[in-house]
């Protein structure tokens, strides 16, 4: 067996789950994932992280919100106490975090990396926009 993703969705699916680990050879890894971070959470996601990047200046910089979203992740790792990982970069000039992408976030993990941010903002007086009125 290659690869294969099956989202619990009904009892078929579960039954199907439960057959293809029967069957699985010696080996064979498992991956459990909740579900998956919802449409509102990236939008709210998105919309503060433009804040931030509007509102703020990090160490005399200003970040773009993709920016953010990484130096916000880092700190979602750091919140949960995960390992930090850094390799050097191609030309060995400095150094590249590694970590999760917020596409593969869960909706828990989602509402943690919100706290996050929401918490960092307040520490620093950013004015939350509502994402719903920016969209408009």
């Amino acid at each position: 067996m290659g690869r294969a993703l099956l989202v619990l969705a009904n009892e078929a699916i579960r039954r199907k789950a439960v057959d293809w680990i029967i069957r699985a050879p010696a080996e064979t890894r498992v991956e459990f994932k909740g579900p998956k971070r919802t449409t509102p959470q990236n939008d709210r996601m998105w919309a503060m992280l433009t804040d931030l990047s509007l509102q703020l200046a990090w160490h005399g910089q200003q970040l773009t919100p993709d920016d953010w979203k990484l130096v916000m992740l880092d700190a979602l790792r750091r919140e949960k106490s995960e390992q930090l990982r850094l390799v050097p970069n191609t030309d060995g000039t400095g150094f590249v975090a590694l970590g999760t992408s917020s596409s593969d976030l869960s909706k828990e993990e989602m509402t943690d990396l919100i706290e996050v941010i929401f918490a960092f903002g307040a520490r620093h007086d950013v004015i939350w926009a509502d994402p719903k009125a920016r969209a408009a």
